[in-house]
């Protein structure tokens, strides 16, 4: 197998361009830092792209070392022919590897493996020849019979050649790969109900869905529902055809006497060995393609909230909203210090709300708050509403925001949260953690594990390690398209970095403590264990906004700061200006002396020249402040305002594989359905929506008993 062609072929690139991104993996540079600093590399590979060659690569190289392995195991056993070391080459995935391998392997005691020690190998090779001139086979088998070996009759030798023939039939590697081709496109999966007590899965009490139709989510639906032990699952698949296939390669219709007893053994591998395996596989493959899917949804979801526009440099109240144990507050300043904590108790049951709104209005006046972050849990709509009256009571332009709250008891209680608040006990951590999901959503977030944060389906159900890695590589490519202040950044931040893993962002985060701030890049090679390699993958995802060198703000990397300083004397500016930030149209300034002479005149590539004119034009940008603004509010309404036909405007919080979830303020999120989203067809609602977008929605219906408020994005006639 020739990988990087294979590369190329499968994920459309160029050869030379596959070719030198697994160089530079090899080498040990980050997917961002490639994705980034390497574009005439790869030519301008993303990182989602490198991501998913990097994967890929590490898939064919494990199924290359598989192959070696097998035919190795195979030549000691002196069976490794031509052919089969060619098949072995030819397999395009492990499953096909396994199939070829399975004659060879050493096999626990089978029915076959002991019809083989009773000396009924030869039988069985005289019956599966098929000769027409063969005696019968309980002829033949009566030459067989040895009570010292344990065969007391010629039926009993039969029936051991049978589990021979068998078991040679179940080893066809061609047999199983057409099985499993032929049973996608044409088996049903069954499924039944186990007793009376459904719960959630009622749809599901006698149902039936071809396998090359049935959606993921439902796949997953049904997988839990059998978990539960509310179903019962099977896959249907007709034994005529199955019959067929096996029966083109090892059923000899000559008028061999024989036959009869190879149909016999065929009707027995197909029931007892290989469709057992089949269904299992087709069961695994519909798993895997939903987990897959579901996967990528989640990974697409937790990208756009992590993405989410922060509310800067506010003066933020958060609320976590509690009935017995009071609502907690936390004040924290635009940067997310805390400022200020307490315990109110607007609601039931002490609904002393006369005395919680004086101590609001007390912190919203000593503080200058501007926005309340109110967490979306138990108590959370009474609090909204007890917010909302004290906005209209100030009468000064404060707005609120109902925040998810997933995830922040698992932080609140966490050994993190614990050694950055030891003076608050969990639940005005929780508070802290509220008021700054909406002030950076980002550098909060990352705190937690990334599949506790909510925005995903069945995230319990998908297989954890693939979950992780995706999840994971979500943060890291966030994190490093918007950068991280190298003075403020927390540990949990710093470690997503290119380049920085977590003990050497604790080294980073306790130099600055012993040391104080950076003021200079290159101090970051004085760090502990931060060597040359680290330094070049994580300084130019690292920002130092008023130190020594102003290109330390700017996402310039210090091996290009040479050219960008005749980028700047080009066009007539100094590093001073940068400083300054004005340094407005300086892209075209470079277009119009000419990007080609230029890149060659400072001895950069073309493509680094643009990057690096277009981040001096605008140095430190943060790619979130170009989104849409989050959504704040200074009323509330409740499910019971709403009607039929009534148009909102409401955030999108979950997109899912049968549509998505929309905030409209009344404290349940209302469906709209992916026959909803619009008038044209699409396979999946992230085709028109993502977490985050602002949209208009009417109401279809409201069952309050339920909870359920189903939307439409399609504007009423």
């Amino acid at each position: 197998m020739n990988i990087t062609e294979k590369l190329t072929t499968e994920l459309n690139l160029k050869l030379w361009q596959v070719e030198n991104a697994v160089k530079l993996l090899d080498e040990g540079n980050t997917v961002p830092f490639i994705a980034r600093y390497r574009k005439e590399v790869t030519g301008s590979l993303d990182d989602q792209v490198l991501r998913a060659l990097s994967d890929r690569l590490a898939y064919l190289r494990n199924m290359q070392e598989t192959a070696e392995k097998i035919k190795a195991t195979i030549d000691e056993q002196g069976a490794l022919t031509e052919e089969l070391s060619a098949a072995i080459d030819a397999a395009q995935t492990l499953s096909e590897l396994d199939d070829l391998y399975r004659p060879y392997k050493k096999k626990r005691k089978t029915r076959a493996s002991v019809a083989k020690e009773k000396g009924l190998q030869p039988l069985a090779d005289a019956i599966y020849a098929q000769e027409p001139d063969s005696a019968e086979p309980i002829i033949l088998a009566a030459e067989y019979i040895n009570a010292e070996l344990g065969v007391e009759t010629a039926g009993d030798a039969l029936d051991g050649a049978k589990d021979i023939i068998a078991e040679l039939i179940s080893d066809d590697a061609d047999i199983r790969k057409r099985m499993r081709f032929v049973c996608m496109a044409h088996g049903v999966l069954e499924v039944k109900a186990t007793g009376d007590e459904l719960d959630v899965y009622e749809m599901y009490a006698d149902y039936r869905e071809p396998l090359s139709k049935i959606a993921n989510h439902r796949v997953l639906a049904i997988n839990r529902g059998e978990k539960e032990e509310f179903l019962k699952v099977s896959v249907d698949f007709d034994h005529e055809k199955a019959m067929f296939i096996i029966s083109r390669d090892h059923i000899k219709n000559n008028g061999s006497p024989c036959t009869p007893s190879v149909i016999e053994a065929a009707e027995d591998a197909y029931s007892r060995l290989i469709f057992p395996s089949i269904e299992r596989e087709m069961r695994s493959a519909l798993t895997d393609k939903a987990s897959a899917d579901a996967i990528k949804v989640f990974s697409q979801n937790l990208q756009q909230l992590l993405m989410q526009p922060p509310v800067k440099n506010t003066v933020t109240i958060g609320l976590d909203p509690g009935y017995r144990t009071g609502c907690k507050v936390a004040v924290v300043d635009g940067t997310g210090k805390v400022l200020d904590t307490g315990v109110i108790y607007p609601v039931p049951p002490h609904n002393k709300i006369d005395e919680a709104k004086k101590t609001i209005k007390n912190l919203v006046k000593k503080h200058n708050a501007r926005t309340f972050a109110i967490g979306n849990g138990t108590a959370s709509h009474e609090t909204e509403c007890f917010a909302a009256e004290v906005i209209k009571e100030i009468n000064d332009g404060l707005t609120y925001m109902v925040v998810s709250e997933a995830g922040a008891s698992v932080y609140s209680a966490s050994k993190l949260a614990a050694e950055e608040f030891p003076q608050f006990d969990v639940s005005l951590r929780s508070a802290v953690s509220i008021a700054r999901r909406m002030q950076d959503p980002l550098a909060e977030l990352v705190k937690i594990e990334p599949k506790a944060i909510g925005v995903g389906q069945y995230q319990h159900d998908m297989p954890q390690k693939e979950l992780t890695a995706s999840l994971d590589g979500v943060v890291e490519r966030c994190v490093n398209s918007v950068g991280v202040d190298l003075n403020t950044a927390s540990v949990q931040l710093l470690s997503h970095v290119s380049g920085i893993n977590s003990s050497i962002a604790k080294n980073i985060v306790a130099y600055r403590e012993e040391n104080g701030v950076f003021t200079d890049r290159q101090q970051l090679k004085k760090v502990s264990k931060l060597g040359p390699k680290a330094f070049e993958q994580c300084a130019g995802f690292l920002r130092i906004i008023d130190g020594k060198k102003p290109l330390d703000k700017t996402s310039v990397h210090p091996e290009s700061y040479k050219a960008a300083e005749g980028v700047l004397r080009l066009c007539g500016y100094t590093t001073d200006d940068v400083a300054k930030g004005n340094l407005s149209g300086i892209y075209e300034k470079i277009e119009a002396i000419g990007i080609e002479n230029t890149a060659k005149e400072l001895g950069i590539g073309e493509i680094t020249l643009c990057d690096i004119a277009k981040e001096l034009e605008k140095p430190a940008r943060d790619p979130r402040d170009e989104l849409p603004k989050p959504m704040l509010r200074q009323d509330i309404m409740s499910m019971d305002d709403l009607k039929a036909g009534m148009e909102l405007t409401g955030t999108v919080r979950n997109v899912i594989d049968f549509g998505a979830f929309v905030d409209i303020g009344v404290h349940q999120d209302g469906l709209v359905h992916i026959s909803q989203i619009t008038n044209r067809f699409i396979k999946h609602p992230s085709e028109v929506l993502k977490v985050g977008d602002i949209v208009t929605v009417w109401v279809i219906s409201v069952d309050s008993a339920k909870k359920r408020i189903s939307l439409t994005m399609k504007k009423p006639n």
